[in-house]
């Protein structure tokens, strides 16, 4: 039978589709993600867990120029959930170690429940990025 009641995938525009890719080829095997299949050269790319188990990430080329803000109406930000907080600290150092905008570093966040360890950074074409872990594996 087939799940339901779960995002089968999310599709998000972007202003530069080549940048994108380089981007998240990179970032995507930090978090424990992968893609899925190949497009054509300068089609829409995805990224998905391990299994195909979840939710699969979609980019596509935006079709009209804007600029992307997470504070008007629209997707405010993507959180990866990974495996540990050992996980979460690799994302945010790598995101430091190519210049992005650090929203917080690696930290516990109790008001979204009491094992929430996260960080936030902005991609290049400032969405807003998040690695969570809600693991109490390991000491902060």
């Amino acid at each position: 039978m087939p799940r339901t009641g779960v995002i089968d995938h999310i599709g998000i525009g972007v202003p530069d589709l080549v940048a994108a890719k380089q981007y998240y080829d990179e970032l995507m095997p930090v978090l424990g993600l992968r893609e899925w299949f190949e497009t054509s050269p300068g089609g829409p790319f995805n990224y998905g867990p391990d299994g195909a188990l979840g939710t699969q990430l979609f980019f596509y080329q935006a079709e009209e120029p804007g600029t992307y803000s997470r504070l008007q109406p629209g997707l405010h930000h993507l959180a990866f959930l990974v495996a540990s907080r050992t996980v979460v600290r690799e994302a945010h150092e790598w995101a430091r170690a190519r210049d992005a905008v650090i929203l917080d570093e690696p930290r516990e966040f109790p008001q979204y429940g009491p094992d929430c360890f996260a960080t936030y950074w902005l991609d290049p074409h400032g969405i807003k990025l998040e690695a969570v872990c809600h693991n109490p594996d390991e000491a902060v």
